[in-house]
């Protein structure tokens, strides 16, 4: 591997070891193309972990190699990249990085990181998320443009209820939408307003949106998964390299691009471009916050009109209060049946 470069970021001096490792085979990117890349869409990768507990997903080896989920802050963590304490639904916790300069992503990439992911809470609010978070999760059998077209309704919801919603790709074939909220709510609180937009949008979509946890009742619908909102869930920011042959990256968008554009549109070679004639088209995201007070009520209602409540946990989390039996239907039916 090629000597040791050093990178500039604001003031700062990143060093960057084995920067010729090749990362991406099929296109030959290396490791000092993912840091520049990072370099060059900094304000925006910034704007989305800024003072945000995140997790790092590292691929040392490039995307062929074995990777893992890297929560507490490595030992090695210059003091200059602050941290703070997330609680885990186990009941444990950990001290994780929370960028504060670009510096601090250049850090990150020269272990490995290709994706972060950012918890949607701030140091020192780390109960209250100020995010509301919609995965848009293509099912088999529908696609990025199926996706699309739940958007345009979830957007339409989003604006009767005085929510300003903002898209991106997900680096795969579906879509995340984020709504800024005022951190005065906890976890479960806005986990149910995600269900209860899910529902929304199936009573709006049928046959073409669902929120059922268990694969074997989704069918071919995009699927809304309301559990990205739980503790310790994560969605990869905007502007993370996505760990993919072809180095594709999630891409924040404006509402009037939805239906022009394709996931692979964005990627480590044209995202830069993009990003030096647009800049960060989700920058102004957290100038307005929202109340999630519309969507509890509609969470009041769908439980009362409607007898539907709490949805499932993810099988690694305890059991919680209120939840439904937590086993998929066809083996609840075989255990009736015995």
């Amino acid at each position: 591997m090629g000597a040791a470069v050093e990178l500039e970021a604001g003031g700062r001096t990143v060093r960057l070891s084995s920067p010729d490792k090749i990362y991406f085979p099929e296109r030959g990117f290396t490791k000092l193309d993912v840091a520049r890349y990072y370099l060059a869409v900094g304000p925006g990768i910034l704007r989305a972990l800024r003072d945000r507990p995140t997790t790092l997903e590292r691929y040392p080896e490039g995307v062929e190699g074995e990777s893992f989920f890297q929560k507490r802050a490595p030992k090695n963590l210059p003091d200059w990249i602050p941290t703070a304490r997330i609680d885990f639904p186990s009941g444990r916790s950990a001290d994780e990085i929370c960028p504060t300069e670009v510096a601090a992503v250049l850090w990150a990439a020269n272990l490995g990181c290709l994706t972060f992911h950012p918890w949607p809470v701030r140091r020192g609010r780390a109960d209250h998320p100020d995010e509301l978070r919609i995965d848009l999760d293509p099912q088999p059998g529908t696609d990025f443009k199926d996706a699309v077209r739940a958007a345009h309704e979830l957007r339409a919801f989003l604006d009767e209820q005085g929510l300003r919603g903002w898209p991106k790709t997900s680096g795969g074939r579906g879509l995340h939408v984020f709504v800024p909220v005022e951190p005065r709510w906890t976890f479960t609180e806005v986990r149910r307003c995600a269900i209860a937009v899910g529902r929304e949008l199936e009573r709006r979509m049928p046959g073409r949106v669902t929120t059922a946890w268990w694969k074997e009742e989704r069918g071919e619908r995009i699927f809304v998964d309301y559990n990205q909102t739980a503790r310790d869930r994560t969605i990869a920011s905007a502007y993370s390299v996505r760990p993919r042959p072809h180095a594709p990256v999630s891409a924040p968008l404006r509402w009037d691009e939805l239906d022009e554009v394709a996931p692979d549109d964005f990627d480590l070679a044209t995202m830069p471009v993009r990003f030096g004639e647009v800049g960060d088209v989700h920058a102004e995201m957290g100038d307005e916050t929202h109340s999630l007070e519309g969507l509890l009520e509609l969470a009041d209602r769908q439980e009362r009109d409607d007898g539907v409540g709490d949805m499932p946990y993810p099988p690694d989390y305890p059991k919680m209060p209120g939840e439904p039996k937590r086993v998929a239907p066809s083996r609840a039916k075989r255990q009736d049946d015995k």
